[in-house]
């Protein structure tokens, strides 16, 4: 078992640089299935998430080259397998980009339903209303996805509700369909657009990433390209968040601030200072932070994926503030967690209310999905004595280098194996 031994109450100082965005690289990295060339792309972040995807295309038939640890290129011209059945597609959720991708290359797909973190219900009902709309037949039989299509046709498909996947899913079966196809209510996620980015760079003909109408004009192939994955955007609020919980000041950079602002808005309501350069941010926390009430939106609005490291920062505030989440129905699972070191909070329904004002104290935490653990891991460096992390295995797949990163701003965290 993998622990990390975290003793708190040193401030963050320093400068740490952001990798590559997980759920960008997660719809990038299935996109190169359409490519009837060699795809580059840089920036990818070094995490299980990812090199699990990676090893997945490869068992599909895709040629991969390593240039450096975050460059790799993608060569699918030669693949001629659309069924995936193993358990590693099974265990993970963006593995239902593979329907999407599949779908453009083949017109036909087969993979188990899609697994991932337990934060709620998160059906596929939106992929599936807009890949029927394109003219496919849906088979779900016995935890297995069958889709095939004679021919894919452009429609008008509205998200009954806002959906990054179902948008991204769509925009991949799409690129290739006969005509035109609007998504309306489409999610507007910087993630999204760096998919159509991608895309348009490969010969995609698409226009509105970014608003909630995106229009795709099909086009007969797609050419290989090089593109560079954005920042990732939790990644830096994570740092974020961080350097205010253990009052310090921390310049993190690679970073587009324009995709922080919302948490850059809720820091600043707290009473941290935040200074924002082109491509870099710096934080500086303060003494007493004042409560707030935060509620998760799609983006703009302050992202589900940073809801439970600010629930750490809610603990130390001075009064009672509030979290709704509005996206995933049980993604306060961490909460227990934190009560054993002292905090004081309240859950009913999907508000989480807290009363601040109380030090944290070490103790033995858990960490119950990917950000519950990232959330455990900035309670610890902010708390009294001695925490210790376990499963760390939902942390590394979506950090990299957490605990590296974190001791070259001068956090005493170290791993443990036992």
């Amino acid at each position: 078992m993998e622990r990390y031994v975290i003793e708190g109450g040193t401030p963050l100082k320093g400068e740490v640089s952001i990798a590559g965005a997980k759920n960008a690289a997660l719809g990038l990295i299935p996109a190169t299935i359409l490519s009837e060339g060699v795809c580059k792309l840089e920036n990818i972040p070094n995490i299980k998430d990812v090199n699990r995807f990676i090893n997945i295309l490869r068992k599909l038939g895709v040629k991969t080259t390593q240039i450096n640890e975050n460059t790799i290129t993608f060569d699918a011209q030669n693949i001629e397998q659309y069924e995936m059945l193993d358990d590693e597609t099974r265990k993970m959720r963006a593995s239902y980009y593979l329907l999407g991708a599949l779908l453009g290359r083949f017109k036909k797909v087969t993979i188990p339903f899609p697994g991932g973190c337990d934060i709620g219900v998160r059906p596929i009902d939106q992929h599936i209303k807009g890949f029927e709309a394109l003219g496919v037949k849906v088979e779900i039989e016995h935890g297995v996805i069958n889709m095939y299509a004679e021919k894919l046709i452009g429609a008008q498909i509205y998200m009954d509700v806002v959906s990054v996947g179902a948008t991204i899913n769509i925009m991949l079966a799409a690129v290739k369909a006969e005509g035109m196809t609007v998504i309306e209510n489409a999610a507007r996620e910087p993630h999204v657009v760096d998919v159509a980015n991608f895309l348009n760079l490969m010969g995609a003909n698409i226009k509105g990433a970014g608003t909630d109408i995106i229009k795709i004009n099909g086009v007969t192939e797609l050419r290989g390209c090089e593109y560079m994955v954005i920042p990732d955007q939790i990644e830096a609020g994570t740092y974020m968040v961080a350097a205010v919980a253990t009052k310090g000041d921390v310049l993190i950079k690679n970073v587009i601030p324009k995709h922080l602002e919302s948490i850059s808005a809720k820091l600043t309501e707290m009473g941290a200072e935040i200074i924002e350069y082109d491509d870099a941010i710096r934080v500086i926390g303060k003494e007493d932070l004042n409560s707030i009430n935060v509620k998760t939106l799609p983006y703009p609005g302050f992202p589900t994926d940073l809801q439970q490291p600010m629930a750490v920062l809610m603990c130390l505030t001075q009064g009672t503030g509030t979290i709704t989440e509005s996206i995933f129905e049980n993604r306060f699972k961490y909460v227990d967690e934190l009560r054993r070191m002292g905090a004081d909070i309240l859950v009913d329904g999907r508000v989480a209310i807290f009363s601040g004002g109380k030090q944290l104290s070490g103790a033995t935490l858990r960490a119950t999905d990917l950000r519950a653990g990232a959330a455990m891991v900035i309670a610890g460096l902010a708390a009294d004595g001695i925490t210790e992390v376990t499963e760390l295995k939902h942390i590394e797949r979506g950090y990299e280098n957490l605990e590296g990163k974190l001791r070259s701003l001068g956090a005493k965290i170290k791993k443990v194996v036992d």
